[in-house]
């Protein structure tokens, strides 16, 4: 290496010269202090390199024979990059990271970043999907090994949790997020960010995550993906910002904005929203990196002109680094000079990176995350094994008539059937990062791997769900047509005691930019289910998808129906545990399933109308070929026992606002069978300055009972819990009546109610 500099004989001084964890964590003591000095020494262009981001695309273990490569590497040589993403491998990282510690006059260490979204080599169930555990803890350590398997690999920074909440099953990334409920997705943002950065950031097993998109991503027009979005400030406080809130509590290192425009800003260059309300009101101190391109993206979204001027709102607005633009670092300096912007905010910038990279313990050791070691010393199988417990958490049982399920000793003769039934790479879904190609354990698999020798399985495919090659950037083309395989699986299916079909969606037909008008059963494989349904009904339905699906004639007519999404590396299996009885499903959607594709977006906690319901009656709010209401709601999942509640209880019928009162309920196993319930608590504020919902969670707890017994559910209704965003503008609780519910879901729910007095 060459001979340090005058940085690098301050850094010597401040910092304590070795790479073992313990002294990693203590120089992010004085990081304040540590990072003025450095920014003292920063010339302006070493300052805006500090806030450029550049996808590696090219071998950096190799010659740049490109001439925009060269570009780049003498950028990354002369201090100019403060970030890369897509930079894969120990030995990349660490060429790259060379390049600016050898090579720049001030050797200020790269950050990498990659879009670890539900795994990095093990592949744990979609974020949706994963979500319908309610499980935190499980999502937590999830985040924990994906962040593990990712720092083994180079990777210090992850482009998750993503936090939007999504209400239309059209939108493709409803798959990457945790679904409808505000409450319940600022729980797993907080789980996520836990997971993947530790107790400390320096740990060299832990990466920065990031929030994102912020704001109102989820909301998008139509369902379609990077559309406007219109939404008032009501919904933008009440519904989208608390996840970010709690990201941003929760010590989250990063956030990034947003491809959308709300009410005609683009988030991207939204002053409010990320200088205002992140920085100034929540007092984040972290960095705000763009969405890929989502800077110079203002050209065609008409709120800029050209690339300067995109810089200029950006940077203004709050927007700290520019993933891949280009803007910046054409941009800023010229800016700055020509007093557009000023350079108090690009110091803030640059101060709120360096903040990043000192936490990270990138300044004590530049090689942090170069460590081949590191990945000697991962167990996958144990991993393996978590994916598992995880995925089987995950699963839904949405219908199970005549206890169909378990799959019951006399069941000797088995018919697998569906395109998706010996798939074994659409259960890894989208967002895959370096999840092997082809390496899921499929459902055919599974079933074989667990079932009995005294079981007869059969395969039949049925159908094709598509045709061609298919890709993150290549959609699969559905098969419409193709109906020659049916023969075959109807007489497969004839001679079989149960049937077990596999249906749903290929694993690209979700994430970004899959948005779609139809949500039903793509393809042939509705007129499949049909075939099939007409020589034997005894079948269970297994859904293998990234977002709800219109299943209606399913829900009609199949006996038994799991959703078991797109769940990683061990989805076979644990789909098997569920369907041998090895494991008690206990999932619950946190997304409505609708009737029909027309209402969406469909959520439970909507607002009431002047004309709420009567069913009898045109002129009131619903449909007049369709209920209103979900298919399967909110919350909704069954088990192989039965649960009763009952006794719902107040422990006082008024509370003050420095008091609390709880509320509580007797859940019983009713049935043969162990299973585990989520007991969920909802409130509703009765009369607000604001309309508000008819329910909202707030609360939830999973308890495990054996037949027959049964425990009392204690929640604390505190009253933080009763705050919103008012009329007045700020978040505050109002007095008057609340009504509280609490049940197995958001419709069957039992209910009393007390005031607040002020």
């Amino acid at each position: 290496m060459k001979k340090l500099n005058l940085l690098g004989f301050f850094l010597l001084s401040c910092f304590i010269a070795s790479a073992q964890e313990s002294t990693i964590k203590s120089s992010v003591r004085n990081v304040e202090t540590k990072v003025d000095s450095v920014l003292a020494l920063m010339t302006l262009e070493e300052k805006v390199g500090q806030l450029v981001q550049y996808n590696g695309s090219w071998d950096l273990t190799g010659p740049a024979s490109e001439m925009n490569s060269k570009e780049k590497e003498e950028n990354l040589k002369n201090g100019k990059v403060g970030a890369m993403l897509n930079v894969l491998s120990v030995e990349a990282t660490a060429e790259a990271q060379r390049l600016v510690m050898e090579n720049s006059r001030l050797k200020i260490p790269l950050m990498f970043g990659y879009d670890v979204i539900h795994g990095y080599t093990t592949i744990f169930p979609v974020p949706l999907a994963e979500t319908a555990s309610w499980d935190l803890e499980a999502m937590r350590k999830s985040a924990e090994i994906a962040a593990l398997e990712s720092a083994a690999n180079g990777v210090n920074w992850t482009f998750s949790p993503m936090i939007d909440v999504s209400r239309d099953a059209r939108w493709g990334r409803i798959m990457e997020g945790s679904g409808e409920d505000t409450y319940l997705t600022a729980k797993v943002a907080v789980a996520k960010v836990e997971g993947y950065q530790g107790n400390d950031l320096a740990n060299s097993r832990s990466i920065a995550a990031t929030a994102k998109h912020f704001a109102g991503y989820g909301f998008g027009e139509a369902g379609r993906d990077y559309n406007t979005v219109h939404i008032g400030e009501n919904e933008l406080h009440n519904t989208i910002l608390p996840p970010f809130k709690a990201a941003a509590e929760a010590g989250v290192a990063t956030f990034m904005n947003a491809f959308n425009d709300i009410d005609g800003t683009p988030a991207t260059g939204h002053k409010i929203l990320q200088r205002d309300i992140l920085k100034r009101d929540w007092d984040w101190d972290g960095f705000v990196v763009s969405d890929w391109g989502s800077i110079p993206e203002m050209i065609p979204h008409g709120f800029a002109k050209d690339k300067m001027q995109a810089a200029e709102i950006a940077l203004n607005a709050g927007s700290d680094m520019d993933m891949e633009g280009g803007a910046y670092e054409s941009s800023l300096v010229e800016l700055v000079e020509n007093e557009k912007v000023s350079l108090d905010y690009i110091d803030d910038a640059v101060k709120r990176v360096l903040r990043v990279k000192f936490k990270l313990g990138l300044f004590d050791d530049p090689y942090l995350y170069a460590n081949p070691a590191l990945l000697e010393q991962i167990s996958f199988e144990d991993h393996k094994e978590l994916a598992r417990d995880v995925a089987k958490k995950s699963i839904v049982l949405l219908k199970n008539e005549g206890d169909l399920l378990p799959l019951k000793d006399e069941v000797k003769n088995i018919a697998v059937i569906g395109p998706l039934a010996d798939d074994k790479d659409t259960p890894i879904g989208n967002w895959r990062a370096q999840g092997e190609a082809n390496s899921a354990v499929s459902l055919l698999e599974g079933l074989k791997n667990n079932a009995g020798k005294n079981v007869n399985i059969t395969y039949a495919k049925g159908a094709d769900l598509g045709v061609g090659e298919r890709s993150f950037l290549m959609p699969l083309e559905i098969n419409k047509t193709d109906k020659s395989g049916f023969e075959e699986a109807i007489n497969t299916a004839s001679k079989a005691d149960m049937v077990i079909m596999a249906l749903g969606e290929d694993a690209f037909q979700t994430g970004e930019g899959r948005s779609q008008v139809n949500i039903g059963l793509a393809g042939v494989q509705q007129e499949l289910l049909e075939e099939i349904y007409k020589v034997n009904q005894n079948i269970v339905l297994v859904l293998i998808n990234g977002r709800p699906l219109e299943i209606t004639w399913a829900s009609e007519n199949i006996p038994a129906i799991v959703e078991a999404w797109q769940l990683g590396s061990e989805s076979g299996n644990a789909i098997a545990d569920v369907l041998l009885g090895n494991y008690n499903p206990s999932g619950k959607l946190p997304v409505s399933f609708p009737r029909a594709v027309g209402q969406e977006p469909l959520y439970y906690n909507q607002k009431s109308t002047g004309r709420p319901s009567n069913p009898e009656h045109v002129t009131y709010s619903g449909y007049t070929d369709e209920k209103k209401d979900a298919l399967y709601p909110f919350g909704f999942g069954l088990s192989y026992t039965n649960f009763e509640y009952s006794d719902l209880q107040l422990s006082s019928e008024e509370m003050n606002p420095d008091g609390n009162s709880q509320a509580s309920i007797t859940l019983k196993n009713t049935g043969d069978v162990e299973g585990k319930e989520i007991v969920q608590l909802y409130l509703r504020d009765l009369v607000a300055s604001t309309t508000r919902p008819v329910i909202e969670l707030k609360g939830f707890e999973a308890v495990n009972l054996a037949p027959g017994a049964s425990k009392t559910v204690t929640f604390e209704i505190n009253e933080e819990m009763l705050q919103f965003y008012t009329a007045n503008r700020k978040w505050e609780s109002e007095a008057g009546e609340f009504e509280v519910f609490i049940g197995g879901n958001s419709r069957d729910l039992q209910k009393v109610k007390f005031s607040l007095k002020k």
